[in-house]
């Protein structure tokens, strides 16, 4: 199982260590399974704030997968809608314990020089 470095909004960051959001949405997924999703939190943090727990993975279309997940999705259908606007298919991790780092790191600590667009193995 591999471990993998996602850029995430502050906002969306702060609902998954307070345990509103317990899935997070992916358009593009990783071909390898994946245990542990690092967190990097974007602008203004810019800081790699801790780890996830990954217990399930999920694809499904994009309505069963917003029936499926809504209740703990910790985002409206408009939002769901648009950021899945012209995919058949939909992704979504099925969040577990997180663990928030007493001390942020940067990227480069991971030998990372820019924030990935989708996610990055490490």
């Amino acid at each position: 199982m591999k471990r993998i470095l996602i850029s995430i909004n502050p906002k969306y960051v702060n609902s998954i260590i307070n345990k509103t959001k317990k899935y997070e949405y992916r358009r593009v997924f990783p071909k390898e399974d994946v245990s542990t999703l690092i967190i990097y939190s974007t602008s203004p943090i810019k800081r790699v704030i801790g780890e996830v727990e990954v217990l399930e993975t999920l694809k499904l279309s994009k309505e069963e997968l917003w029936n499926v997940t809504k209740d703990k999705s910790g985002i409206s259908k408009e939002f769901y809608d648009e950021y899945f606007k012209e995919k058949e298919i939909a992704y979504a991790y099925k969040l577990g314990k997180v663990t928030v780092y007493e001390e942020p790191k940067l990227l480069s600590e991971y030998n990372i020089k820019c924030a990935p667009q989708s996610f990055v193995y490490l």
